[in-house]
Parts: C-alpha cells; sequence; structure tokens
C-alpha cells in the first residue's frame, strides 16, 4: 500500500489534537499485575496509601473505553478518534521516553490523577518494504500536587509484509549483564495483561488471528510488559532507586514459543556515577528484542 500526498496532509490535520483524561491510582490493579508477574509484594489493603506506584505500572490506569462496536477487526479501537485514521493495517508501540521531573512528587495509591494527551507529529517515511507513519503522542500527567510525569509514546504504522519481503537481520543482544531475568511467557500471562491493560489487540491472546491473519509464528508479548518488566528488574537489583528518566526501542517482536530474558547492567564507561543503566531484552536465541536506558535519581 503506497500512502498518497493527500492522505498524508489530512493525517497531519490531527497534529495538536488533545484529549484528557482522569482516574484514581487505586489498590486493585496493582495487586492484579503483581499476582501476574509472580511477585510476592502485594500491597496490603489496609495500609495502602503510602505506597509509590513502581515506575511504568501508570500503564494500569487511563484505560481506553472504546465501545464494542468501535473495535476493528484486529481488536483495537476503530482509526479516527484521538489518533488519526492511518489507512496502514500494522500498529505497534515502537517505544518511548518518559521522565519525571519531581522526585518528591511520584505517584501514589489514592491519588486523583489527570492525563493530558497531544498529537505533537504524523510524519511518513518510506521505509524498506514500504511506506511508514509514524505518530508522536506526548502525555502529560499530573496528581493534586502537581505535574508528575511526562511521557512521549512513539507509534509506527505500517503495510502487511509482501511474499517476497526479507525479514531484517536480527542483532546479537550485549553479553556483559550484571543482573537477569529469564520470563516465560505463557497464554495466561499474556491474557492477564491484555485483560489489565483493557487492550483488545488479537495478536496477544489469539493464536489463529495471529498467525492466519497477520502470519507470526506465534503469539506477541506486548512490548510495554516487556518494558515494565526492565524496570522492574532495574528496581529489584538496585534497592530503594527511583527514576528521573527511561526510554526503550522496540528492536523485534517476542513471541509465546520460548522464554525470553530480561537484562541489565550499570553503564560505568559512559557514567562513572552509576546513574545510568543500560537494560534490554533478548530472546532465547540471543537476538536483541528491545532496548532501554535507565537515569536513575
Amino acid at each position: 500500500m503506497r500512502i498518497e500526498p493527500t492522505t498524508i496532509k489530512h493525517l497531519q490535520e490531527w497534529v495538536g489534537k488533545t484529549e484528557v483524561s482522569h482516574d484514581q491510582i487505586t489498590v486493585a490493579p496493582i495487586n492484579c499485575l503483581a499476582a501476574a508477574l509472580d511477585y510476592h509484594d502485594l500491597i496490603n489493603p489496609d495500609e495502602p496509601t503510602a505506597l509509590a506506584l513502581p515506575e511504568l505500572w501508570h500503564w494500569l490506569y487511563f484505560l481506553p473505553h472504546a465501545r464494542q462496536t468501535e473495535i476493528g477487526a484486529d481488536g483495537h479501537p476503530q482509526r479516527g478518534g484521538f489518533l488519526p485514521p492511518v489507512p496502514l493495517p500494522r500498529r505497534m508501540w515502537a517505544g518511548g521516553r518518559l521522565d519525571w521531573p519531581n522526585p518528591l512528587n511520584l505517584l501514589r495509591v489514592g491519588d486523583q490523577i489527570e492525563k493530558v494527551s497531544i498529537i505533537e507529529s504524523v510524519t511518513h517515511k518510506a521505509g524498506r518494504t514500504g511506506d511508514l507513519i509514524f505518530v508522536l503522542v506526548r502525555h502529560v500527567i499530573s496528581n493534586q500536587t502537581g505535574l508528575a510525569l511526562i511521557e512521549e509514546h512513539d507509534i509506527v504504522y505500517r503495510d502487511s509484509p509482501g511474499v517476497n519481503d526479507k525479514p531484517i537481520a536480527p542483532t546479537p543482544a550485549p553479553q556483559n549483564a550484571l543482573w537477569t531475568k529469564t520470563i516465560t511467557p505463557t497464554e495466561v500471562l499474556l491474557f492477564r495483561y491484555s485483560a489489565l491493560t483493557f487492550n483488545g489487540h488479537r495478536i496477544h491472546y489469539d493464536r489463529r488471528y495471529v498467525t492466519e491473519e497477520e502470519g507470526y509464528p506465534g503469539l506477541i508479548v506486548h512490548g510495554p510488559l516487556i518494558a515494565t518488566l526492565l524496570v522492574d528488574l532495574v528496581r529489584q537489583s538496585i534497592p530503594n532507586c527511583t527514576l528521573k528518566h527511561f526510554e526503550f526501542r522496540a528492536i523485534r517482536p517476542t513471541f509465546d514459543l520460548n522464554p525470553f530474558t530480561v537484562c541489565a547492567t550499570p553503564d560505568s564507561s559512559n557514567d562513572p556515577n552509576g546513574k545510568t543503566i543500560q537494560v534490554w531484552a533478548q530472546d532465547h536465541e540471543g537476538w536483541l528484542t528491545m532496548q532501554a536506558t535507565a537515569v536513575l535519581n
């Protein structure tokens, strides 16, 4: 599929579009995700209010509310609401950048929270296998105290691969991990994460759809889930740390067919203070699937 210049111009009319949503940080989603990830540090529901929300766990809130009649064939909401109606069939969360500007104002259980989202840019590139549309969304999250989190979210739209398209050569993962954790992405784990984030995208739980309609070998592990596991590895390896900045980029799909590993190591060559942590995920063959950097306060 080729995107005509008139279509690109139409899609760019979405730049500047804003959306405001509100929520409250409650205990139940946190306990549910902790259970799904087999963590033991569940929250005591009798004394929850002082707990700071782990970084990236804000994705449990501000969930989409598209009605069933507004859902497309792939399980996503139909195009043309807040996000532009990009005609390319495949959509992926390709990465993002997050900043916590005030270490004294962390999101906590009980907070009333607001998210202001804006379409920052819609850009077109001609890729090796066809047209690509990149949509950059900026989210600003505040609580009753003020600004708590700024997030930039990269969304990429592309065409389905052709029969003659050659796969992109994989990248070997680094070999210098100081901390690692191996994850077995079972069908139940992927389903539970989809349910907790109200993500209807069928590539994560519908094996017939993902193999027959989209041509993948298995269910695809959610990019945000992998990013969450990367940050959790840093938190669990460096007790009492908090993040100032985190950025990540999806490199290669991860499937439920084999375990994968999340890895981290201090970037001592570039930051002798030990505040910068290189983080990545790799599949069972040692290929890099997600690359990330965490900066600690």
